[in-house]
Protein backbone atom coordinates (compact mmCIF):
# COMPACT_ATOMS: atom_id res chain seq x y z
CA UNK A 1 0.00 0.00 0.00
CA UNK A 2 2.83 2.32 0.90
CA UNK A 3 4.54 1.73 -2.45
CA UNK A 4 1.37 2.57 -4.38
CA UNK A 5 0.93 5.81 -2.46
CA UNK A 6 4.57 6.69 -3.08
CA UNK A 7 4.25 6.13 -6.82
CA UNK A 8 1.09 8.19 -6.90
CA UNK A 9 2.88 11.13 -5.29
CA UNK A 10 5.67 10.85 -7.85
CA UNK A 11 3.09 11.00 -10.63
CA UNK A 12 1.58 14.16 -9.20
CA UNK A 13 5.03 15.69 -8.87
CA UNK A 14 5.82 14.96 -12.51
CA UNK A 15 2.51 16.51 -13.55
CA UNK A 16 3.27 19.66 -11.60
CA UNK A 17 6.74 19.90 -13.14
CA UNK A 18 5.29 19.54 -16.64
CA UNK A 19 2.71 22.22 -15.91
CA UNK A 20 5.39 24.60 -14.63
CA UNK A 21 7.50 23.95 -17.75
CA UNK A 22 4.53 24.65 -20.01
CA UNK A 23 3.81 27.88 -18.15
CA UNK A 24 7.43 29.00 -18.51
CA UNK A 25 7.41 28.24 -22.23
CA UNK A 26 4.11 30.09 -22.65
CA UNK A 27 5.47 33.12 -20.79
CA UNK A 28 8.65 33.10 -22.89
CA UNK A 29 6.61 32.84 -26.08
CA UNK A 30 4.36 35.69 -24.97
CA UNK A 31 7.40 37.94 -24.49
CA UNK A 32 8.71 37.10 -27.98
CA UNK A 33 5.30 37.84 -29.51
CA UNK A 34 5.14 41.17 -27.69
CA UNK A 35 8.66 42.02 -28.88
CA UNK A 36 7.59 41.35 -32.47
CA UNK A 37 4.50 43.48 -32.08
CA UNK A 38 2.39 40.60 -33.37
CA UNK A 39 -1.30 40.43 -32.46
CA UNK A 40 -2.60 37.55 -30.37
CA UNK A 41 -3.59 34.64 -32.60
CA UNK A 42 -7.20 34.79 -31.44
CA UNK A 43 -7.35 38.45 -32.52
CA UNK A 44 -5.83 37.65 -35.92
CA UNK A 45 -8.27 34.82 -36.64
CA UNK A 46 -11.30 36.73 -35.30
CA UNK A 47 -11.18 39.18 -38.21
CA UNK A 48 -12.17 36.33 -40.54
CA UNK A 49 -15.16 35.24 -38.49
CA UNK A 50 -18.71 36.15 -39.46
CA UNK A 51 -22.18 35.49 -38.09
CA UNK A 52 -23.48 34.64 -41.55
CA UNK A 53 -23.14 31.06 -42.77
CA UNK A 54 -23.82 31.42 -46.51
CA UNK A 55 -22.19 33.47 -49.24
CA UNK A 56 -24.41 35.21 -51.79
CA UNK A 57 -21.88 37.31 -53.66
CA UNK A 58 -19.29 34.99 -55.18
CA UNK A 59 -17.34 36.37 -58.12
CA UNK A 60 -15.10 34.61 -60.66
CA UNK A 61 -12.18 36.47 -62.21
CA UNK A 62 -9.51 35.30 -64.64
CA UNK A 63 -6.14 35.42 -62.92
CA UNK A 64 -2.53 34.32 -62.99
CA UNK A 65 -1.75 30.84 -61.60
CA UNK A 66 -1.51 30.47 -57.81
CA UNK A 67 1.68 31.60 -56.10
CA UNK A 68 4.17 29.14 -54.63
CA UNK A 69 2.69 27.24 -51.70
CA UNK A 70 2.63 24.02 -49.69
CA UNK A 71 0.05 22.27 -47.51
CA UNK A 72 -2.87 23.48 -49.63
CA UNK A 73 -5.84 21.32 -50.64
CA UNK A 74 -6.73 20.27 -54.17
CA UNK A 75 -9.54 18.28 -55.77
CA UNK A 76 -11.16 17.81 -59.18
CA UNK A 77 -14.67 18.67 -60.27
CA UNK A 78 -16.73 15.47 -59.95
CA UNK A 79 -18.06 15.71 -63.51
CA UNK A 80 -16.05 18.26 -65.49
CA UNK A 81 -12.44 18.89 -66.52
CA UNK A 82 -11.82 21.37 -63.74
CA UNK A 83 -9.55 21.44 -60.69
CA UNK A 84 -10.07 23.42 -57.47
CA UNK A 85 -7.39 24.58 -55.04
CA UNK A 86 -7.75 26.24 -51.63
CA UNK A 87 -5.33 27.89 -49.19
CA UNK A 88 -1.83 26.76 -48.26
CA UNK A 89 1.22 28.53 -46.87
CA UNK A 90 4.52 30.08 -47.87
CA UNK A 91 7.65 30.63 -45.74
CA UNK A 92 10.44 32.92 -46.89
CA UNK A 93 12.88 32.23 -44.05
CA UNK A 94 11.55 35.02 -41.84
CA UNK A 95 7.80 35.17 -42.22
CA UNK A 96 4.96 32.73 -42.85
CA UNK A 97 2.04 33.74 -45.03
CA UNK A 98 -1.15 31.67 -44.90
CA UNK A 99 -3.51 31.90 -47.86
CA UNK A 100 -7.28 31.94 -48.06
CA UNK A 101 -7.60 32.11 -51.84
CA UNK A 102 -9.79 29.72 -53.82
CA UNK A 103 -8.84 28.85 -57.40
CA UNK A 104 -10.45 27.04 -60.30
CA UNK A 105 -8.37 25.63 -63.18
CA UNK A 106 -10.17 24.84 -66.44
CA UNK A 107 -8.17 22.03 -68.04
CA UNK A 108 -9.42 22.39 -71.62
CA UNK A 109 -9.02 26.18 -71.65
CA UNK A 110 -5.80 26.13 -69.61
CA UNK A 111 -7.01 29.11 -67.60
CA UNK A 112 -7.14 30.00 -63.92
CA UNK A 113 -9.91 31.83 -62.10
CA UNK A 114 -9.98 33.12 -58.54
CA UNK A 115 -13.31 32.68 -56.75
CA UNK A 116 -14.08 35.28 -54.08
CA UNK A 117 -16.96 35.54 -51.61
CA UNK A 118 -17.54 37.55 -48.45
CA UNK A 119 -18.49 34.36 -46.59
CA UNK A 120 -15.91 31.57 -47.02
CA UNK A 121 -13.41 29.52 -44.99
CA UNK A 122 -10.68 31.52 -43.24
CA UNK A 123 -7.08 31.32 -44.52
CA UNK A 124 -5.52 27.99 -43.55
CA UNK A 125 -3.11 25.21 -44.40
CA UNK A 126 -2.98 21.51 -43.55
CA UNK A 127 -6.74 21.15 -44.17
CA UNK A 128 -8.57 18.63 -46.35
CA UNK A 129 -10.94 19.11 -49.29
CA UNK A 130 -12.88 16.58 -51.38
CA UNK A 131 -15.62 16.73 -54.04
CA UNK A 132 -18.87 14.81 -54.58
CA UNK A 133 -21.42 14.83 -57.42
CA UNK A 134 -24.47 15.71 -55.31
CA UNK A 135 -26.65 18.59 -56.58
CA UNK A 136 -24.41 19.58 -59.47
CA UNK A 137 -21.23 19.14 -57.45
CA UNK A 138 -20.15 19.91 -53.90
CA UNK A 139 -16.72 20.54 -52.37
CA UNK A 140 -16.32 19.74 -48.67
CA UNK A 141 -13.54 21.28 -46.55
CA UNK A 142 -12.59 20.49 -42.96
CA UNK A 143 -10.04 21.69 -40.39
CA UNK A 144 -6.52 22.99 -40.90
CA UNK A 145 -4.48 25.61 -39.13
CA UNK A 146 -3.47 29.25 -39.23
CA UNK A 147 0.14 30.11 -38.35
CA UNK A 148 1.07 33.64 -37.33
CA UNK A 149 3.80 35.34 -39.41
CA UNK A 150 6.43 34.51 -36.76
CA UNK A 151 5.25 30.87 -36.46
CA UNK A 152 5.15 31.44 -32.70
CA UNK A 153 1.37 31.07 -32.65
CA UNK A 154 -0.94 28.48 -34.20
CA UNK A 155 -4.71 28.29 -34.40
CA UNK A 156 -6.30 24.98 -35.38
CA UNK A 157 -9.73 24.82 -36.98
CA UNK A 158 -12.56 22.31 -36.55
CA UNK A 159 -15.04 23.93 -38.91
CA UNK A 160 -16.78 22.15 -41.79
CA UNK A 161 -17.66 23.95 -45.03
CA UNK A 162 -19.38 23.03 -48.28
CA UNK A 163 -19.01 24.85 -51.60
CA UNK A 164 -22.02 24.27 -53.82
CA UNK A 165 -20.57 24.42 -57.31
CA UNK A 166 -23.82 24.96 -59.23
CA UNK A 167 -24.95 27.75 -56.89
CA UNK A 168 -21.42 29.19 -56.54
CA UNK A 169 -21.99 29.43 -52.81
CA UNK A 170 -20.00 28.64 -49.67
CA UNK A 171 -21.88 27.44 -46.59
CA UNK A 172 -20.59 26.73 -43.09
CA UNK A 173 -22.13 23.57 -41.61
CA UNK A 174 -22.69 23.78 -37.87
CA UNK A 175 -22.91 20.13 -36.83
CA UNK A 176 -22.15 18.94 -33.28
CA UNK A 177 -19.88 16.12 -32.03
CA UNK A 178 -17.31 16.36 -34.81
CA UNK A 179 -13.51 15.97 -34.61
CA UNK A 180 -11.54 18.33 -32.39
CA UNK A 181 -9.52 21.17 -33.92
CA UNK A 182 -6.59 19.79 -35.92
CA UNK A 183 -4.47 19.88 -39.04
CA UNK A 184 -2.55 17.24 -40.96
CA UNK A 185 -5.56 14.91 -40.84
CA UNK A 186 -6.95 13.04 -43.82
CA UNK A 187 -10.49 13.02 -45.24
CA UNK A 188 -12.14 10.82 -47.90
CA UNK A 189 -15.70 10.15 -49.05
CA UNK A 190 -17.28 6.70 -49.18
CA UNK A 191 -20.90 5.52 -49.22
CA UNK A 192 -22.32 9.03 -48.73
CA UNK A 193 -20.10 9.72 -45.72
CA UNK A 194 -17.03 11.84 -45.11
CA UNK A 195 -14.40 10.00 -43.06
CA UNK A 196 -11.84 12.03 -41.09
CA UNK A 197 -8.81 10.33 -39.54
CA UNK A 198 -5.80 11.45 -37.48
CA UNK A 199 -3.94 14.75 -37.59
CA UNK A 200 -2.34 16.77 -34.84
CA UNK A 201 -2.71 19.85 -32.65
CA UNK A 202 0.28 22.02 -31.73
CA UNK A 203 0.33 25.31 -29.84
CA UNK A 204 4.15 25.64 -29.81
CA UNK A 205 4.39 24.66 -26.14
CA UNK A 206 2.76 21.22 -26.41
CA UNK A 207 1.46 18.93 -29.13
CA UNK A 208 -0.79 15.93 -29.60
CA UNK A 209 -1.26 13.43 -32.44
CA UNK A 210 -4.58 11.72 -33.13
CA UNK A 211 -5.76 8.36 -34.42
CA UNK A 212 -9.48 8.86 -33.91
CA UNK A 213 -11.97 8.33 -36.72
CA UNK A 214 -15.15 10.28 -37.46
CA UNK A 215 -17.86 9.98 -40.11
CA UNK A 216 -20.09 12.79 -41.37
CA UNK A 217 -23.33 11.80 -43.10
CA UNK A 218 -23.90 13.68 -46.35
CA UNK A 219 -27.58 12.78 -46.05
CA UNK A 220 -28.53 14.03 -42.58
CA UNK A 221 -25.49 16.28 -41.85
CA UNK A 222 -24.50 14.63 -38.55
CA UNK A 223 -21.14 13.57 -37.12
CA UNK A 224 -20.52 10.13 -35.60
CA UNK A 225 -17.37 8.97 -33.84
CA UNK A 226 -16.41 5.55 -35.20
CA UNK A 227 -15.05 2.93 -32.78
CA UNK A 228 -13.74 0.08 -34.96
CA UNK A 229 -12.79 -3.31 -33.63
CA UNK A 230 -9.27 -4.62 -34.18
CA UNK A 231 -5.96 -2.82 -33.79
CA UNK A 232 -5.73 0.28 -35.94
CA UNK A 233 -3.04 2.84 -36.81
CA UNK A 234 -1.11 4.58 -34.06
CA UNK A 235 -1.63 8.37 -33.77
CA UNK A 236 -0.16 10.23 -36.76
CA UNK A 237 -0.60 13.07 -39.20
CA UNK A 238 0.18 13.44 -42.88
CA UNK A 239 -0.62 9.81 -43.70
CA UNK A 240 -2.14 8.58 -46.97
CA UNK A 241 -5.84 7.65 -46.90
CA UNK A 242 -7.80 6.26 -49.83
CA UNK A 243 -11.44 5.26 -50.30
CA UNK A 244 -11.43 2.12 -52.47
CA UNK A 245 -14.13 1.21 -55.01
CA UNK A 246 -15.24 -1.76 -52.88
CA UNK A 247 -16.02 0.50 -49.92
CA UNK A 248 -12.99 -0.20 -47.73
CA UNK A 249 -10.58 2.52 -46.62
CA UNK A 250 -6.79 2.17 -46.79
CA UNK A 251 -4.41 4.12 -44.54
CA UNK A 252 -0.63 3.95 -44.63
CA UNK A 253 2.42 5.95 -43.64
CA UNK A 254 2.36 9.26 -41.82
CA UNK A 255 4.42 11.03 -39.21
CA UNK A 256 4.41 11.64 -35.47
CA UNK A 257 6.90 12.73 -32.85
CA UNK A 258 7.54 12.26 -29.18
CA UNK A 259 9.86 13.71 -26.56
CA UNK A 260 13.14 11.84 -25.98
CA UNK A 261 14.55 14.28 -23.45
CA UNK A 262 14.22 17.90 -22.40
CA UNK A 263 13.61 20.15 -25.44
CA UNK A 264 14.42 17.33 -27.88
CA UNK A 265 11.77 15.47 -29.87
CA UNK A 266 12.23 12.46 -32.10
CA UNK A 267 10.14 12.06 -35.23
CA UNK A 268 8.71 8.73 -36.34
CA UNK A 269 7.99 7.96 -39.99
CA UNK A 270 5.33 5.27 -40.12
CA UNK A 271 5.49 2.57 -42.78
CA UNK A 272 2.52 0.38 -41.80
CA UNK A 273 -0.73 -0.07 -43.71
CA UNK A 274 -4.27 -0.71 -42.44
CA UNK A 275 -7.63 -1.51 -43.98
CA UNK A 276 -10.95 -0.33 -42.54
CA UNK A 277 -13.90 -2.47 -43.57
CA UNK A 278 -17.62 -1.94 -42.91
CA UNK A 279 -20.29 -4.48 -42.11
CA UNK A 280 -23.10 -5.02 -44.61
CA UNK A 281 -25.50 -2.95 -42.53
CA UNK A 282 -22.93 -0.12 -42.28
CA UNK A 283 -23.09 -0.03 -38.49
CA UNK A 284 -19.82 -1.68 -37.48
CA UNK A 285 -16.21 -1.20 -38.60
CA UNK A 286 -13.03 -3.22 -38.31
CA UNK A 287 -9.31 -2.40 -38.60
CA UNK A 288 -7.06 -4.98 -40.24
CA UNK A 289 -3.28 -4.77 -40.58
CA UNK A 290 -2.12 -5.16 -44.20
CA UNK A 291 1.22 -6.39 -45.51
CA UNK A 292 1.40 -5.05 -49.07
CA UNK A 293 3.42 -6.81 -51.75
CA UNK A 294 5.40 -5.68 -54.76
CA UNK A 295 7.99 -2.94 -54.86
CA UNK A 296 7.05 -0.94 -51.78
CA UNK A 297 8.10 2.71 -51.37
CA UNK A 298 10.72 3.26 -48.68
CA UNK A 299 9.31 4.76 -45.45
CA UNK A 300 8.78 8.47 -46.03
CA UNK A 301 6.74 11.43 -44.85
CA UNK A 302 4.95 14.05 -46.92
CA UNK A 303 3.96 11.63 -49.68
CA UNK A 304 0.87 12.70 -51.64
CA UNK A 305 -1.63 10.12 -52.90
CA UNK A 306 -4.86 9.93 -54.87
CA UNK A 307 -7.09 7.28 -56.41
CA UNK A 308 -8.25 7.85 -59.98
CA UNK A 309 -11.15 6.66 -62.12
CA UNK A 310 -9.15 3.63 -63.30
CA UNK A 311 -9.22 2.30 -59.73
CA UNK A 312 -5.47 2.68 -59.17
CA UNK A 313 -3.75 4.62 -56.41
CA UNK A 314 -0.93 6.99 -57.36
CA UNK A 315 1.53 8.18 -54.70
CA UNK A 316 4.19 10.81 -55.32
CA UNK A 317 7.22 12.32 -53.60
CA UNK A 318 7.92 12.57 -49.88
CA UNK A 319 11.05 12.62 -47.76
CA UNK A 320 12.85 10.02 -45.67
CA UNK A 321 15.46 10.54 -42.97
CA UNK A 322 19.00 9.64 -44.04
CA UNK A 323 20.93 10.79 -40.97
CA UNK A 324 19.65 11.06 -37.46
CA UNK A 325 20.84 11.64 -33.94
CA UNK A 326 18.97 13.29 -31.12
CA UNK A 327 19.41 16.76 -32.55
CA UNK A 328 20.05 16.39 -36.29
CA UNK A 329 17.90 14.94 -39.04
CA UNK A 330 18.54 15.28 -42.76
CA UNK A 331 16.10 14.28 -45.45
CA UNK A 332 16.32 12.59 -48.83
CA UNK A 333 13.51 13.90 -51.05
CA UNK A 334 11.84 11.79 -53.70
CA UNK A 335 10.12 12.41 -57.03
CA UNK A 336 9.13 8.82 -57.70
CA UNK A 337 5.61 7.83 -58.68
CA UNK A 338 4.35 4.62 -57.09
CA UNK A 339 1.10 2.85 -57.92
CA UNK A 340 -0.93 0.62 -55.63
CA UNK A 341 -3.57 -1.92 -56.63
CA UNK A 342 -6.09 -1.47 -53.78
CA UNK A 343 -7.58 -4.92 -54.36
CA UNK A 344 -4.36 -6.96 -54.11
CA UNK A 345 -2.41 -4.38 -52.04
CA UNK A 346 0.46 -4.64 -54.52
CA UNK A 347 2.91 -1.79 -55.13
CA UNK A 348 4.96 -1.03 -58.23
CA UNK A 349 7.07 1.90 -59.38
CA UNK A 350 5.61 3.79 -62.33
CA UNK A 351 8.08 4.40 -65.15
CA UNK A 352 7.44 7.39 -67.41
CA UNK A 353 9.40 7.32 -70.65
CA UNK A 354 9.85 11.11 -70.94
CA UNK A 355 10.59 10.90 -74.65
CA UNK A 356 11.35 14.61 -74.95
CA UNK A 357 13.06 14.97 -71.60
CA UNK A 358 16.62 16.23 -71.34
CA UNK A 359 17.07 14.48 -68.04
CA UNK A 360 20.29 12.53 -67.77
CA UNK A 361 20.25 8.94 -66.61
CA UNK A 362 22.19 8.22 -63.46
CA UNK A 363 23.42 5.09 -61.81
CA UNK A 364 21.46 3.78 -58.90
CA UNK A 365 22.40 2.06 -55.71
CA UNK A 366 20.09 0.13 -53.41
CA UNK A 367 18.98 1.68 -50.14
CA UNK A 368 19.62 -0.55 -47.17
CA UNK A 369 16.42 -2.14 -45.91
CA UNK A 370 14.28 -0.68 -48.71
CA UNK A 371 12.65 -2.11 -51.81
CA UNK A 372 13.62 0.81 -54.03
CA UNK A 373 16.68 2.47 -55.46
CA UNK A 374 18.01 5.91 -54.62
CA UNK A 375 19.48 8.02 -57.44
CA UNK A 376 22.95 9.47 -57.18
CA UNK A 377 23.15 13.20 -56.73
CA UNK A 378 21.78 15.34 -59.55
CA UNK A 379 21.91 19.11 -59.84
CA UNK A 380 18.38 20.33 -60.52
CA UNK A 381 18.91 24.05 -60.06
CA UNK A 382 21.98 26.28 -60.38
CA UNK A 383 21.88 30.08 -60.45
CA UNK A 384 25.68 30.43 -60.35
CA UNK A 385 25.62 31.06 -56.60
CA UNK A 386 23.44 28.40 -55.03
CA UNK A 387 23.09 24.86 -56.33
CA UNK A 388 20.20 22.57 -55.40
CA UNK A 389 21.00 18.87 -55.65
CA UNK A 390 18.78 15.85 -55.12
CA UNK A 391 19.41 12.19 -54.40
CA UNK A 392 22.52 10.50 -53.14
CA UNK A 393 23.81 10.24 -49.61
CA UNK A 394 23.47 13.37 -47.53
CA UNK A 395 26.81 12.52 -45.94
CA UNK A 396 28.57 12.50 -49.27
CA UNK A 397 27.05 15.68 -50.68
CA UNK A 398 27.43 19.14 -49.12
CA UNK A 399 24.23 21.11 -48.60
CA UNK A 400 25.60 23.99 -50.67
CA UNK A 401 28.08 23.92 -53.50
CA UNK A 402 28.98 25.79 -56.67
CA UNK A 403 28.68 23.60 -59.73
CA UNK A 404 28.41 24.47 -63.41
CA UNK A 405 26.30 21.53 -64.53
CA UNK A 406 22.50 21.67 -64.37
CA UNK A 407 19.98 18.97 -65.26
CA UNK A 408 16.50 19.49 -66.67
CA UNK A 409 14.57 16.59 -65.14
CA UNK A 410 11.63 16.97 -67.53
CA UNK A 411 9.30 15.93 -64.70
CA UNK A 412 8.41 17.11 -61.19
CA UNK A 413 11.53 17.56 -59.08
CA UNK A 414 11.82 15.89 -55.64
CA UNK A 415 9.49 17.43 -53.04
CA UNK A 416 7.08 16.79 -50.21
CA UNK A 417 3.49 17.83 -49.46
CA UNK A 418 2.62 18.60 -53.06
CA UNK A 419 -0.91 18.52 -54.42
CA UNK A 420 -1.88 15.45 -56.48
CA UNK A 421 -5.21 14.87 -58.19
CA UNK A 422 -6.70 12.82 -61.01
CA UNK A 423 -8.97 14.43 -63.59
CA UNK A 424 -10.43 12.79 -66.72
CA UNK A 425 -7.63 10.29 -67.36
CA UNK A 426 -4.78 12.59 -66.35
CA UNK A 427 -2.71 12.93 -63.18
CA UNK A 428 -1.85 16.45 -61.99
CA UNK A 429 0.85 17.53 -59.55
CA UNK A 430 1.22 21.06 -58.19
CA UNK A 431 3.63 22.79 -55.80
CA UNK A 432 5.01 21.45 -52.53
CA UNK A 433 8.39 22.16 -50.99
CA UNK A 434 11.99 21.00 -50.93
CA UNK A 435 14.60 21.65 -48.22
CA UNK A 436 18.36 21.99 -48.38
CA UNK A 437 19.97 22.64 -45.02
CA UNK A 438 17.75 25.21 -43.33
CA UNK A 439 16.68 26.70 -46.66
CA UNK A 440 13.21 25.87 -47.96
CA UNK A 441 12.14 26.05 -51.58
CA UNK A 442 8.37 26.42 -51.95
CA UNK A 443 7.26 25.50 -55.47
CA UNK A 444 4.59 26.73 -57.89
CA UNK A 445 5.15 24.40 -60.84
CA UNK A 446 2.35 22.34 -62.37
CA UNK A 447 2.52 19.07 -64.33
CA UNK A 448 0.14 16.62 -65.96
CA UNK A 449 0.58 13.00 -67.02
CA UNK A 450 -1.66 11.09 -69.43
CA UNK A 451 -2.37 7.85 -67.55
CA UNK A 452 -3.20 6.02 -70.77
CA UNK A 453 0.05 6.80 -72.60
CA UNK A 454 2.52 7.33 -69.72
CA UNK A 455 4.93 8.67 -72.35
CA UNK A 456 6.00 11.99 -70.81
CA UNK A 457 5.16 14.67 -68.28
CA UNK A 458 3.51 17.78 -69.67
CA UNK A 459 4.79 20.97 -68.08
CA UNK A 460 1.85 23.33 -67.52
CA UNK A 461 3.81 25.74 -65.32
CA UNK A 462 7.60 25.50 -65.32
CA UNK A 463 9.68 25.07 -62.17
CA UNK A 464 10.30 28.51 -60.67
CA UNK A 465 12.93 28.16 -57.97
CA UNK A 466 14.17 31.68 -58.73
CA UNK A 467 10.70 33.13 -58.27
CA UNK A 468 10.87 33.58 -54.50
CA UNK A 469 13.57 35.21 -52.42
CA UNK A 470 14.91 33.41 -49.35
CA UNK A 471 15.29 35.87 -46.48
CA UNK A 472 16.47 33.42 -43.83
CA UNK A 473 19.96 32.12 -43.15
CA UNK A 474 21.26 29.11 -45.08
CA UNK A 475 23.02 27.91 -41.93
CA UNK A 476 21.66 24.98 -39.94
CA UNK A 477 22.60 26.81 -36.74
CA UNK A 478 20.78 30.05 -37.48
CA UNK A 479 17.75 29.48 -35.26
CA UNK A 480 17.69 31.02 -31.80
CA UNK A 481 15.38 32.66 -29.33
CA UNK A 482 16.49 36.02 -30.65
CA UNK A 483 14.22 35.74 -33.67
CA UNK A 484 12.26 38.53 -32.09
CA UNK A 485 14.52 40.97 -33.94
CA UNK A 486 12.26 40.45 -36.92
CA UNK A 487 9.72 43.25 -36.72
CA UNK A 488 7.42 42.14 -39.52
CA UNK A 489 3.80 42.92 -38.81
CA UNK A 490 0.91 40.64 -39.53
CA UNK A 491 -0.08 40.33 -43.16
CA UNK A 492 -3.82 40.28 -43.50
CA UNK A 493 -3.42 38.04 -46.55
CA UNK A 494 -2.27 35.43 -44.40
CA UNK A 495 1.33 28.30 -43.12
CA UNK A 496 0.99 22.86 -42.35
CA UNK A 497 -0.55 21.98 -42.19
CA UNK A 498 -0.86 23.42 -41.30
CA UNK A 499 0.14 22.47 -41.39
CA UNK A 500 2.78 24.17 -40.47
CA UNK A 501 2.17 20.13 -41.43
CA UNK A 502 4.82 18.37 -42.37
CA UNK A 503 8.30 19.40 -42.94
CA UNK A 504 11.07 16.93 -43.49
CA UNK A 505 12.88 17.90 -40.36
CA UNK A 506 10.50 20.26 -38.62
CA UNK A 507 6.88 20.61 -39.80
CA UNK A 508 6.47 17.26 -41.51
CA UNK A 509 3.18 16.83 -39.76
CA UNK A 510 0.75 18.37 -42.08
CA UNK A 511 0.41 17.72 -45.57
Amino acid sequence: MGKKDKNKKKGKGAEKTAMKTDKKLAAKQKKLIAKLGEDDIETIVAKYETKDTKSTDLTETLCAPPSARVNFSICSHPDKEEIFMYGGEFYDGQKTTVYGDFFNFNVSKNEWKILKASICPAPRSGHQMISVSTDGGQIWLFGGEYASPSQLQFYHYKDLWVYRIAKKQWEKINALNGPSARSGHRMVVSKKKLFVFGGFHDNNTSYRYFNDLFAFSLENYTWTKIEPTGTGPAPRSGCCMIACPDGKLLIWGGYSKSSVKKEIDRGVTHADMFSLTTSDDGKSFKWTSIKPGGKKPAPRSGMSATITANGKVYAFGGVMDTEEDEEDVQGLFSNEIHTLDPASHTWRTLEVSNKKSKASKSKTTPTEGADEVVPEKQVVYDDGIFTMSVGGSSKAAPKESIENESVDLGRPSPRMNSGIVGCKGNLYIYGGCYESGSRQYTLSDFYSLDLHKLDQWKILIANSLTGSEWLGSDSEDSSSDDDGDDDDDDDSDDGEDDDSEEDSTTDMDTD
